[in-house]
Order: structure tokens, then C-alpha cells, then sequence
């Protein structure tokens, strides 16, 4: 959003009566909690209690932004009570007090005129019309929702429109009966086995490299301002305000890069998935090893891996290209040879060997073969279901991403003995080694009874 200061106020005023809503739920559910009543989560019964506080309670905040909020918290009431009846003791109720709450409108509460739009406002309330930055790449008639929103400091308005499934002429729409696996990781956000033997590996080595790097500069500005960090409770000079703010524009700015590069991945597999004609997509669903305690470093790498939004955008695009996805069980498949059905030890490196049939071929694509092999609720079905990868298409996610140079050594890793022979890196590109590099991989596997 392009917004004057006077306008920014305003925006930031609605946010953060948008937060006074929902503190003051908090606060009516606590007071039933001590007296021993039931809480109100139900959106008709939190309608009906702020129809009763009457207008103007919230300063410029309208009715339907309100209900927004109101609807806000009450799903999320709803989805931590699903999990806990599931079994997921580790689901909090939403019981925590918000400064800023992103404030929704729906479509005929406000208006679109190129890049104008007008937010609604309370009733006796000034009319609040911002710029955007650019064109919404919606027909005006296909916008929803508008979501007023803030992040790293900066306002956005979030827009949600009905975008018709892609139409495909005829012959070449995806087939229901050809099925690929996915199997999602952190060096390889995703990778896919086809129906004819061919696969997709997308990198994410740019995306861990950005997380890294970020933590590392987080890490130095914050030792750099230690000593002169004000007190607990204190405002602080105009120095360190500058720097909260620097800090926050950074973190903003980060989070658009990875988000950006995800979705450069899901659209690279989707993509691929439209050229093999490919009706349904099976996906691994690794949230299991969420709950496995592995030490604060692993924890780290399973926080900013992100899963739920990896899973999520892989759902949103397949299906606006046509294209089912059902979630499976991915346990043992990283231990399973997809040739002879035989347990293998889980390998150290990328490619995976069976001792007993002497197949061998890359981990993670004899994952995704595997997983395109089970059926949503239930476990393997057949071996022959899909062919084995021989074709590798590699492309790395985060190709906006700037270079990030020569990464230190890992000294807990040790070093490699000199004249060691080894598998060697595809060598780089004419003009050095860049994140915009494809390579074709050639993997060659071994059938059963070769040597």
C-alpha cells in the first residue's frame, strides 16, 4: 500500500482496535471461566455480545471488521478444540492478547477502482480511501475479501478472489489416471517421481542459505546493541527506536523472500505436473516428526522449513490447475526399496542402495516413488503403480535470491581425505555458478539382477 502518514494513523488505528475486539473477548471468556460458565466461542453468540456494546466502542472500526475478528477467533478456538479431541495435547486456545489484529471486509463493503480502494469505517466516520502499489491481477468482479494487514511494520492489503479451474484443450488436460508422488524435505522442498519413469527435484539450498544468513545477521546486530539496549520497561533513545525499526524491515524482508521462493517451487512443480499430464498428486505428510525431541538445532531446521505452508501452497495451485492432491503416510518409505519391497537402512548421503536387489537411485525421488504407491488412509497398494525415475530435472526455488558466496565449512563435519574419490557436483554454467542454474541430471538405475 502507498498511504500518507495521516493515512497510516488510521490504518494503524483500525488494526489496533481490531485488537481491542479480541482482547475483549479474552477478557468476557475469562471472567465466565472464574464464575464457572461456559465460554463463548460461537461466532452467533460473539455476534450478539458486540451488538450489544453499541457503535463507536471501537473508534473507526466498522461492524463488518469486527465480525471479522470475531470469526477470527472463533475458528481458531474451534481448531485447537479439534486437535485436542484428537489426541494433540499440545493445542493451546487462543487465550493471548494481540496489539495488531489484521481486520477483513467482504465483497459489497468495499470499493475497487483500479489501484484505489475505500475501507469501510464506522458509521459518522470520514471515508478512508489508500493506494495500492499495483494493479490487482483480479477482474474487479472476481474479488471477495480485502484483509487489511501488517508485517515488518509495513501495511499490505491482502486480496482474495474466485479464480475459475484452468481449461485444457481437449487431449491435453490431466489424465486421473496417471499419479505422482511428492515428498517434501528441506534441501529438496519437493521432490516428484512421474507415471513414465521421470522425476523432479526443485532445490532449496537458496532458501536455507537466506535462513542461515538471516540468522547470522540477526545474531551480530543484536551483540553489536547489547550494551546499549534501554532497560525493561524503558522507551529508549531515538537511536534504538531507529534500529527496531531497521530490524523489523529486515525480518519483513526476509519473510517475503522465502515465501516468494516457495511459491516458485509449488508453481515449478505444477508446472512439471501439467506437462506429464498428471490428475493426482500424492503427498507425503512428514508433520509426524514434529513431535519427535531431536535438540534445539533440529528444532530450528524443522521451525523454519514450514511445513503447513509448504503443504498448503502445494494444495492451493495444484487445484487451480485441475489437479487432485491427497495427503498419505510417508513412514518407512525412506527405508523401503521400491524395487523389491525389502527394508534398507536409511543412507547418509543422497543415494539410496538396496543390498538385496542391488537397485540404487536417489533418496529422495525413491521416496516420492514410494509414497505415489499409497493409497489416502491406508498403506502401499502396488510396486508398479509408478515407474522408477530415470530422468531428473533439477531446478533451484529462490532464484531472486541474492548470491550468497562461499559458505564456511561445518567444523563438526570432518574433512574429506585428500585424493578421495567421491561423487562429483555437475560442473557450473558458462559465467560462474548462479541460482538461475538448470541442469539435467541423467540418474542411471540398476534393474534388478545387474551388476
Amino acid at each position: 500500500m502507498r498511504v500518507t502518514p495521516g493515512q497510516r494513523r488510521r490504518c494503524f488505528g483500525l488494526l489496533r482496535s481490531a485488537g481491542d475486539v479480541w482482547a475483549c473477548v479474552l477478557e468476557v471468556n475469562a471472567w465466565r471461566r472464574r464464575r464457572g460458565g461456559a465460554p463463548l466461542v460461537g461466532y452467533q453468540q460473539l455476534c450478539r455480545e458486540l451488538s450489544g456494546s453499541g457503535p463507536g466502542t471501537f473508534a473507526d472500526l466498522d461492524s463488518v471488521g469486527a465480525r471479522s475478528v470475531l470469526r477470527r477467533f472463533s475458528d481458531a478456538w474451534f481448531a485447537a478444540a479439534k486437535r485436542r479431541t484428537a489426541g494433540d495435547l499440545s493445542a493451546r486456545f487462543p487465550r493471548r492478547r494481540r496489539g495488531l489484529v489484521p481486520v477483513r471486509w467482504y465483497h459489497g463493503t468495499f470499493t475497487l477502482d483500479g489501484r484505489r480502494v475505500r475501507i469501510p469505517t464506522a458509521r459518522g466516520t470520514a471515508p478512508l480511501w489508500v493506494r495500492l502499489a499495483r494493479e490487482v491481477p483480479y477482474p474487479v468482479e472476481q474479488v471477495r475479501s480485502v484483509t487489511l494487514l501488517c508485517e515488518g511494520g509495513r501495511l499490505f492489503l491482502d486480496v482474495t478472489a474466485e479464480v475459475p479451474v484452468t481449461v485444457y484443450p481437449p487431449g491435453e488436460q490431466p489424465d486421473p489416471g496417471r499419479v505422482a508422488g511428492v515428498d517434501l524435505g528441506i534441501i529438496h522442498p519437493y521432490a516428484v517421481a512421474g507415471p513414465d519413469g521421470e522425476g523432479l527435484l526443485v532445490s532449496g539450498r537458496a532458501i536455507r542459505a537466506e535462513h542461515r544468513m538471516h540468522l547470522a545477521d540477526t545474531k551480530a546486530r543484536r551483540r553489536g546493541v547489547a550494551r546499549r539496549a534501554p532497560k525493561p520497561g524503558e522507551k529508549g533513545p531515538r537511536r534504538w527506536r531507529k534500529y527496531r525499526r531497521r530490524a523489523r524491515l529486515v525480518e519483513g524482508r526476509h519473510r517475503r523472500r522465502v515465501r516468494q521462493a516457495q511459491h516458485e517451487a509449488a508453481r515449478s512443480v505444477v508446472s512439471w505436473a501439467v506437462e506429464q499430464r498428471v490428475g493426482v498428486l500424492h503427498v507425503g505428510d512428514p508433520r509426524g516428526v514434529l513431535d519427535i525431541a531431536a535438540g534445539r538445532r533440529h528444532h530450528l531446521r524443522l521451525r523454519q522449513w514450514q511445513i503447513g505452508r509448504l503443504l498448503q501452497v502445494l494444495t492451493d495451485k495444484p487445484t487451480l490447475a485441475g489437479i487432485t492432491v491427497h495427503l498419505v503416510d510417508e513412514r518407512g518409505t525412506s527405508s523401503t526399496c521400491p524395487a523389491c519391497g525389502r527394508r534398507v537402512p536409511k543412507p547418509r548421503g543422497r543415494t539410496l542402495s538396496c543390498r538385496h536387489c542391488a537397485f540404487s537411485g536417489h533418496r529422495d525421488l525413491v521416496v516420492a516413488a514410494s509414497i505415489a504407491t499409497r493409497t489416502p488412509g491406508g498403506g502401499p497398494t502396488t510396486l508398479a503403480t509408478v515407474g522408477l525415475p530415470e530422468v531428473v530435472t533439477h531446478r533451484r526455488a529462490g532464484r531472486h535470491l541474492p548470491a550468497t558466496g562461499r559458505s564456511r565449512r561445518d567444523p563438526r563435519r570432518p574433512r574429506a581425505a585428500r585424493g578421495s574419490v567421491g561423487p562429483r557436483r555437475p560442473a557450473p554454467p558458462p559465467g560462474g555458478e548462479s541460482l538461475a542454474h538448470e541442469a539435467r541430471i541423467h540418474n542411471t538405475h540398476r534393474k534388478p539382477g545387474e551388476r
